[in-house]
């Protein structure tokens, strides 16, 4: 059912290797699961804090590729609500990258027509990383290029039963009609609900699992597993990620035109 990759590529000049991407095939919108920093610092004989401080960088890269790519989406699952149970010094380190990220890059995000948001229940959030957070995307809001979208302290879990409340309390005080609650009314009740759903999800770091992320958004969304520390992503690996993309037959449940019925 779930394809999986594995890529030994080291960090190369991409600008002298480019994939033989089918433009018409490039997916709207992206989603990364980015796994393995602690194992990819572990492999150098690294505090875990080393691989998520690598890791900024390539977020930075891949954003950059997407934006060349023609993705107009990139989702980034930064850190989810059951990430709170890893050790508190490194949940401390990990509520400071966004601030770090966006204080190193945010011009050149700028300057590229890139738009941060940013979904999750970021009321937890600690000030000074809300506050990056919300000024970014303040700075950002009238771009109109790739949209950068963080999903912090955010899970797939906690998302539906948000949307569900809402929609109950919709009912409740006669705004919406039992009888009206469609597949379409519960999507506009999601986090994501202004961006399409993901056209193809990536994994790093050899784990073949959804992890709590965008669960809903996820039913007909292209499965793509590397076996690549997030650290090591580079844009041949994205490359070679939508590559594949543009392999697949996405029939959402029918069948290709003149199949046969099984």
């Amino acid at each position: 059912m779930f394809e999986k990759f594995s890529f030994n590529m080291g960090k190369t000049d991409t600008s002298k290797q480019q994939k033989d991407i089918n433009t018409g095939k490039i997916p709207r919108h992206v989603a990364i699961i980015m796994d393995g920093n602690g194992r990819w610092a572990k492999k150098r004989g690294l505090p875990r804090i080393a691989g998520h401080r690598e890791a900024l960088k390539t977020i930075k890269r891949v954003t950059t590729e997407a934006d060349r790519l023609g993705v107009k989406v990139l989702t980034l699952y930064a850190f989810s609500t059951e990430n709170w149970k890893r050790p508190k010094a490194e949940v401390e380190f990990l509520m400071k990258l966004p601030q770090q990220f966006l204080n190193t890059y945010l011009a050149e995000l700028v300057e590229q027509n890139v738009q941060v948001q940013a979904m999750g229940d970021l009321s937890r959030l600690p000030s000074y990383t809300l506050k990056a957070v919300e000024s970014a995307i303040e700075r950002t809001k009238e771009n109109t290029g790739l949209i950068l979208n963080f999903a912090l302290n955010y899970g797939s879990h906690a998302e539906i039963v948000t949307a569900v409340k809402n929609i109950i309390c919709e009912v409740n005080d006669q705004q919406l009609e039992l009888d009206n609650v469609t597949e379409k009314v519960i999507a506009e009740h999601m986090m994501s609900r202004s961006l399409p759903d993901p056209d193809l999800l990536i994994r790093t770091g050899g784990e073949i699992r959804l992890s709590n992320f965008m669960l809903w958004q996820l039913a007909y969304t292209e499965l793509y597993f590397s076996d690549e520390f997030w650290p090591d992503f580079n844009e041949l690996s994205l490359q070679e990620a939508v590559q594949t993309f543009a392999t697949r037959q996405r029939r959402y449940g029918g069948l290709e035109e003149g199949s046969e019925k099984n």
